[in-house]
């Protein structure tokens, strides 16, 4: 199955081309287009919380995005090593990431480093009603 593996520096300007190349992949797999702006999306709001929210107050650290194809759909998997999640009072954010997130996948999971660092797994469902066979020719 289709995989993709990327390491960018957590910055703004990076996620247009991780959104870039999880479209591609996404295309790959026969996601229609209201799938493929599911996926972006999601993707991007994961990508831009890391971006704000994880290296805070430091320098810029790393972004980790993964996928891959499977039968039930794409996993996406974005992670960073920064200072993980918690509330903050000065967040310039409204909150809404995750339940933007969570209204787009089939399934969420935020997993949190006691050591620092945030991991988000996404997974979207796979396309249509031919979706078994679309899925193995993405194969």
């Amino acid at each position: 199955m289709p995989t993709l593996a990327l390491t960018v520096p957590a910055k703004p300007s990076e996620i247009s081309g991780i959104r870039r190349a999880i479209g591609a992949l996404g295309r790959r797999a026969g996601l229609d287009a209201d799938g493929l702006a599911d996926v972006a999306l999601a993707v991007a709001e994961a990508c831009a919380n890391a971006v704000i929210h994880a290296y805070a107050g430091r320098d810029p650290g790393v972004l980790r995005v993964s996928a891959e194809v499977t039968h039930d759909g794409l996993l996406v998997v974005v992670a960073d090593d920064g200072r993980g999640m918690a509330s903050r009072p000065d967040s310039p954010g409204l909150g809404l990431g995750l339940p933007l997130m969570a209204s787009l996948t089939t399934a969420l999971e935020v997993r949190v480093s006691a050591a620092g660092g945030t991991e988000i797994r996404m997974a979207f469902p796979a396309p249509g009603p031919d979706a078994a066979s679309a899925w193995a020719e993405a194969g």
